[in-house]
């Protein structure tokens, strides 16, 4: 009777040591959970590494405008992203608010090198130049903030519209500097949508492209998440 109750005891013990240990574990603040997304480290650009061995030459007007929409446009993404983050405390938002964050600076440099006025004068959240992007930001945190599912499909859209754009405008130029920057940005979005879809799915839902064709679609959910620089 005494052996039984001292392994009782023991047992109890290591119960209670398994159970006190797995509520102390920390999530590195670049993860998620098993099922959500772990961003790899070269969507994090860096603007001046990108294209600092790639001279820079004269830009035409439709260049320039590009560089402007895109300064923003990856502004907005960072904004959403950070104010659904808030809104259901879903890492996926916030880490994919950081490698935005990376984007629109990247852009910046571009601005920087040309001499060209940043539209951003005010870096607040949900702050615009562009009239439409800021009616579209509010569209997107209205629409976001109604469920979990509606924000993974927010992330959806906007991934959806820069891969468009960044395709549109990288068929515009052929500088070196801009392409680069472009290609990088738009292998961070690729590996975004990934990530959405991905959430979307796992929570009963799904989504039809919106502004990129459903073969090109198709084709960026059917291969693995992206790594490493693009040159």
């Amino acid at each position: 009777m005494k052996t039984s109750k001292k392994q009782f005891i023991y047992f109890a013990i290591i119960l209670l040591f398994l159970v006190v240990s797995s509520g102390c574990t920390n999530t590195p603040e670049n993860q998620t959970s098993s099922n959500e997304y772990v961003i790899d480290q070269s969507d994090f650009v860096k603007g001046n590494e990108l294209i600092q061995d790639i001279p820079g030459s004269q830009l035409s007007d439709e260049e320039i405008a590009g560089l402007i929409l895109m300064r923003e446009e990856e502004k907005l993404a960072r904004d959403v992203y950070n104010k659904l983050g808030e809104k259901w405390g879903t890492n996926i938002f916030t880490n994919i608010a950081k490698s935005e964050q990376t984007h629109t600076d990247a852009v910046k440099v571009l601005l920087n090198r040309y001499n060209i006025e940043d539209p951003v004068k005010d870096d607040s959240i949900g702050v615009f130049n562009s009239l439409q992007l800021d009616e579209l930001y509010q569209t997107l945190v209205k629409q976001g903030s109604l469920s979990l599912l509606d924000a993974f499909v927010v992330g959806a859209i906007i991934e959806d519209l820069d891969i468009k754009d960044l395709n549109e405008l990288s068929a515009k130029t052929d500088n070196a500097d801009i392409i680069t920057t472009y290609n990088n940005l738009n292998k961070g979005s690729r590996n975004h949508l990934r990530a959405y879809i991905r959430q979307i799915e796992n929570n009963g839902g799904s989504y039809s492209p919106k502004y990129i064709s459903q073969a090109e679609f198709d084709n960026i959910i059917s291969t693995e998440q992206e790594k490493g620089q693009v040159k």
